[in-house]
């Protein structure tokens, strides 16, 4: 793939990412900005990398192969790729039932 991508957030990404900020500004206030923008970084290497990162395993165990992660521990950003965009879909905490969150979210949404 080559060109770059237009990245765009999906509302619930947004609010994995808020709730993940105001979590950590709880304890670490000074790590806030540090983290958001390693996050925010590493999603902007998609305009050029769109599909930099791994097949979503919990995923591909259920023979579902268009999602892709990035991986910033302890969070997973995961991602769609259609045409020339690329969709932030969840960035999810790894140390929680991820499997279950992506089911219900992605597969199964209401």
């Amino acid at each position: 793939m080559s060109g770059n991508y237009k990245i765009e957030w999906a509302e619930v990404a947004e609010n994995d990412l808020k709730v993940i900020i105001e979590y950590i500004a709880e304890d670490s206030p000074t790590n806030v900005l540090k983290i958001l923008k390693k996050i925010k970084q590493k999603v902007s290497s998609l305009y050029t990398l769109p599909e930099r990162g791994r097949i979503v395993p919990e995923l591909q165990d259920q023979g579902i192969s268009i999602y892709r992660e990035l991986i910033i521990p302890p969070w997973r950003i995961i991602c769609r790729i259609s045409e020339m965009k690329v969709y932030v879909l969840s960035v999810l905490d790894a140390r929680r039932n991820v499997e279950d969150i992506l089911l219900k979210r992605l597969i199964y949404p209401k």
